[in-house]
């Protein structure tokens, strides 16, 4: 890994972290007590903090410093596109054998699907 991928982990994390406290980078800069352009420039991947910055980040954000760091495990949009219609498939194939095998027993019919 290089520095700019490092840089590229960093930057993501803080904007992923940001936003699920719902916070613009102007609110997070506050609780942070950083400027509103090195906290952008931190984000663009421009800029690079300097250790005691990162804690004051990682402190407003309530998250430890090493999970600024963390690389996600994400998965491709096209891969997640094929899990979605899988889990879809499997879900109306069950669902149907499941109408199929209580009208058997049943001798009731279900609108087919």
């Amino acid at each position: 890994m290089n520095g700019k991928e490092l840089r590229s982990i960093l930057s993501n994390n803080i904007k992923r972290y940001r936003g699920n406290h719902g916070w613009s980078q102007a609110e997070l800069a506050e609780k942070a007590h950083i400027s509103i352009t090195f906290l952008s420039n931190i984000e663009r991947g421009n800029k690079w903090p300097y250790p005691d910055t990162l804690v004051k980040i990682a402190k407003a954000l309530n998250v430890e410093e090493f999970e600024l760091f963390r690389q996600e495990n994400t998965i491709a949009d096209d891969t997640a596109t094929f899990i979605d219609r899988l889990v879809m498939d499997i879900s109306v194939s069950v669902n149907n054998s499941i109408k199929k095998t209580y009208r058997q027993y049943r001798g009731k019919n279900f609108p087919a699907t």
